[in-house]
């Protein structure tokens, strides 16, 4: 099952800088309908076999528009489990007038969301992030209990910001503190292929907030610096299914064309800095993205590929002969094993992290910094991003010459702005190799 979440076009709340909420006052600007459409053009490609929405008009309306670029007529299914974060009390104020009413309110929302409370009409203490957490299970749970006996389906969900996350972070098993890690901008599109097994349902961010598709290539800088984290473009051995690790095999032609691609996408970025894996094919990525940019690509040996030991110029299908319990336990715990004279996801989490938080420290302020790594190291860099376990790198897709934005905060958790966006690689669903892990 592939999800495709939507957040609603532009709202009169959102152009006046109010809080929505779930009152339906705000509804879609001039704008918001330009947006929807934009969006509808772009997901045409896709055929869907269901359509959500919110019932707020902002999201209806969104619904509605997009639903008018399908080649096919598609029943909307307007659900209440889609509704917004209830701010009561809040809904209709600016932040600034909520930050001065309500200041201790406002500061556990900006700063940890799951543990505000508020006051409802009937004057009951209420945590309304919590709330929508729970909103957000009983969403999916009917959903997966909705297509259990279907294969391949296309569900496109179209809602607000506050319960798009709480989904999202929902099928990634709630990661602490997650609400403020990651972000959505209007009409955005992210993407969650999900997997089921008769005891566990398997999640992976395939994208977050692809807005490419509305003129903007990668969303507008809203940290103190940011950085741009690209995986290397294709090798042969990707290609073939080889796993790499650490060999050092270059780029080939899709590889370098892939590189070139980037290149293109983000040549209105000043890039003050770059930093790459010391190994090939990350650096000659980096290489090609910057070719005509003179600043110096650092290398980093800890944040070379992890070592495959063994396993590394083998097919899957040759590993699976000599250590098939390693390999199943490598797909379904990663974190129980250490790969034969190779490493354990651990180590690699260890030292890439490491390598990020010097990258982080010396940022400057509106620092725009390049870095080039493999699979392995930059799942275990978003994971901890996100405030997941090292244990959950299957949960992140990074596809060759994908792009992900991290925006860096000095004084608060950085921010996931986007991942793994591939629109310039020809689609908005990653077609990229995929190779061996």
């Amino acid at each position: 099952m592939r999800l495709f979440f939507v957040r609603h076009g532009l709202s009169s709340f959102n152009k006046k800088g109010l809080i929505q909420g779930r009152i339906d006052e705000s509804y879609l600007t001039d704008e918001g309908y330009e947006q929807a459409k934009l969006t509808g053009s772009i997901l045409n490609e896709i055929k869907f076999d269901q359509i959500y929405s919110s019932p707020l008009q902002r999201a209806a309306e969104t619904a509605k528009e997009i639903e008018k670029c399908f080649k096919e007529n598609y029943q909307i299914y307007y659900n209440k489990n889609l509704l917004e974060v209830d701010l009561h009390e809040w809904s209709g104020l600016t932040s600034k007038e909520i930050k001065s009413k309500y200041k201790d309110a406002y500061l556990i929302w900006k700063n940890d969301p799951e543990k505000l409370e508020l006051k409802n009409k009937d004057n009951q203490t209420y945590k309304p992030i919590q709330d929508l957490f729970e909103q957000a299970k009983i969403f999916i749970q009917n959903l997966e209990e909705e297509n259990k006996n279907k294969k391949n389906q296309n569900i496109l969900i179209i809602a607000h910001n506050a319960i798009l996350r709480c989904l999202i972070l929902y099928l990634l098993n709630k990661p602490n503190k997650g609400f403020r890690k990651i972000r959505l901008d209007n009409a955005s599109i992210s993407i969650i292929n999900i997997s089921s097994t008769q005891t566990s349902l398997n999640s992976q961010i395939e994208c977050l907030n692809q807005t490419s598709h509305l003129n903007q290539k990668i969303p507008k800088k809203i940290g103190d610096s940011r950085i741009i984290l690209i995986r290397h473009g294709e090798t042969n051995w990707n290609k073939e299914g080889r796993f790499q690790g650490q060999i050092d095999i270059p780029l080939n032609e899709i590889g370098k064309g892939q590189a070139s691609k980037a290149s293109h996408y983000l040549e209105e970025i000043e890039f003050t800095k770059a930093f790459s894996s010391s190994m090939k094919r990350p650096y000659e990525t980096a290489k090609i993205i910057l070719r005509n940019n003179t600043i110096k690509i650092e290398k980093i040996e800890s944040l070379v590929e992890i070592s495959h030991g063994l396993w590394e110029g083998k097919l899957e299908e040759e590993i699976k002969k000599i250590w098939p319990e390693m390999l199943k336990k490598w797909h379904e715990e990663p974190e129980s094993i250490t790969m034969p004279e190779g490493e354990s996801i651990k180590q690699v989490s260890e030292r890439a992290i490491s390598a990020w938080n010097l990258i982080c420290n010396s940022q400057q302020e509106n620092d725009t910094t390049l870095l080039v790594a493999h699979d392995a190291v930059n799942k275990t860099l978003i994971c901890h991003i996100l405030g997941l376990s090292y244990a959950d790198i299957w949960m992140i897709k990074q596809g060759n010459g994908g792009i992900t934005v991290i925006d860096i905060f000095k004084n608060k958790n950085n921010v996931l702005s986007s991942l793994n966006i591939t629109n310039h690689l020809g689609q908005i669903i990653d077609s990229t190799a995929s190779g061996a892990l």
